[in-house]
């Protein structure tokens, strides 16, 4: 999103279109799904399994009934709130509250996803085995950089911090010189007068 406003960050919120209200319904995968498909989260659709993980209900498990895009909300099977007059209805849910503890994989498109989405984060997983190998020789890099001596061009933008220090130290004796000058002419033009 192109904008750091709160207020345009809401109003694309509640103007999205299906298509993206679909991903900002997503929710992250359990630790053994994210092994098995190398993926941290996916939107939630129903028949998903899910757990809920934060609020009065947290630990709740059970299956998605419903996807409600246009209040950003979930339906879980079995979790129910009774009303006054004695109705039962179900409670609604963030799905940013849930985590998916099985998937349904009924419809041949999100298996797509899934295969797709697998090849693009690489086979081995979420994260590779070379990362820290990777990191420690790139903060070893930066450690020999640090211990350099500063370079040509560094030193040139320090002489030209220096001199311009000394340039604006030379206008403000100057200037503070002519605002002497010319009270001293107001002085005497009173004076005279």
């Amino acid at each position: 999103m192109q904008s750091s406003k709160p207020s345009k960050q809401r109003k694309r919120l509640f103007q999205a279109p299906d298509h993206i209200r679909y991903k900002h319904l997503s929710a992250p995968l359990s630790p053994e799904l994210r092994k098995e498909h190398g993926i941290r989260s996916l939107p939630v659709r129903s028949g998903d399994t899910v757990r809920v993980m934060r609020g009065d209900y947290k630990g709740f498990e059970g299956k998605v009934l419903r996807v409600d895009r246009k209040e950003y909300r979930i339906y879980i099977e079995g979790l129910t709130r009774e009303k006054v007059d004695g109705t039962t209805v179900l409670v609604p849910i963030h799905p940013s509250k849930v985590m998916i503890t099985k998937l349904n994989l009924d419809d041949k498109w999100r298996k797509n996803i899934l295969e797709r989405k697998k090849k693009t984060k690489g086979v081995s997983g979420l994260k590779s085995q070379k990362e820290p190998e990777e990191k420690q020789s790139s903060e070893a890099k930066k450690t020999k950089k640090a211990s350099k001596k500063p370079t040509r061009r560094v030193q040139k933008s320090a002489e030209n911090v220096v001199e311009n220090k000394d340039k604006k130290d030379k206008n403000a004796k100057v200037e503070a010189q002519e605002k002497k000058v010319r009270t001293r002419r107001g002085k005497r033009k009173s004076e005279e007068a």
